[in-house]
Parts: C-alpha cells; sequence; structure tokens
C-alpha cells in the first residue's frame, strides 16, 4: 500500500513523502495514529497545493525579513546607561533593552531572541550588533550607547 507521510516517521521517511508500506503497518499503525494518508488521487493533488501554498508564505517571509532588514541597516538607535566613576559604564545594555529601544525609536518589532548577543554592551561609543531575521537574512543594527 502507497502511503502519503503526514509527519516524520523515523525510518521510513519525511512528512510528504510517498512510501510503500505493507498493508498490516499501514492499517494497524500510520492510519491509526494519523502518521500518513492513503496515497489516492485526491490525496497526492491535495499534497501538491498544500507544498505551493507553503513555498508561497515562505517567500513571503523571506522578502518581508529583507524588506526589515534593510530599514534597520539604514537606521540606529541610540541608549543611556549611568556612568560610574572615572566616565566607566555603569551597568550595561541587554537584548531585550536594545528591542524595546527599537520598538520606541523606530517603531519596528523585533524579537529580542532574534538579537545575536554574545554578551551584554558594557562600554560608551557605537556598536554594531547582528540581527537574525531568518535563515538567510541577518541584519547589522547600529547602537549607540552614551553617558545618561
Amino acid at each position: 500500500m502507497q502511503i502519503v507521510l503526514l509527519e516524520d516517521v523515523k525510518a521510513l521517511g519525511k512528512k510528504g513523502d510517498v512510501v510503500k508500506v505493507s498493508d498490516g503497518y499501514a492499517r494497524n499503525f500510520i492510519l491509526p495514529k494519523k502518521l500518513g494518508v492513503e496515497a489516492t488521487a485526491k490525496n497526492l493533488n491535495d499534497l501538491k497545493l498544500q507544498k505551493a501554498n507553503e513555498s508561497k508564505i515562505a517567500a513571503e517571509q523571506l522578502a518581508a525579513a529583507k524588506e526589515l532588514g534593510e530599514q534597520l541597516e539604514k537606521s540606529s538607535i541610540s541608549l543611556k546607561i549611568r556612568a560610574g566613576e572615572g566616565g566607566k559604564a555603569f551597568g550595561s545594555v541587554s537584548g531585550k533593552e536594545i528591542a524595546a529601544a527599537v520598538k520606541d525609536q523606530l517603531g519596528l518589532e523585533i524579537d529580542k531572541k532574534k538579537l545575536v548577543l554574545p554578551e551584554p554592551i558594557k562600554t560608551f561609543g557605537t556598536h554594531e550588533v547582528p540581527v537574525k531575521l531568518h535563515r538567510e537574512v541577518t541584519a547589522k543594527l547600529t547602537v549607540k550607547v552614551s553617558e545618561a
């Protein structure tokens, strides 16, 4: 029996694959657990339509990420932190603060998890912060840290 997999099945195939399995395995395991459906003409056609829709959505997400990346590259944000003795920074700037500043100053929504900060910014000056917007799109955001 031929089955179209609806989910990844270990040692059998990935989601969307058409695989040939024994009738008993299909009736007793794959179909009851809704891991796949029988490979009829209608189901195969539905699968093709679903894949086409998924590729359109993926292309739209990539285009939106590129557009947002261009906006971030062109702009910069400024943050102020307190200074301690001798002009040393007192505290640091975290990803959460940067994401909030982007929302306030630029009006753009960025998830703090998308900011690639190995450690918080602890010095004054201009810093380049990479922002991973998509698997293929990484933008550089300019963050200016000054004394409050």
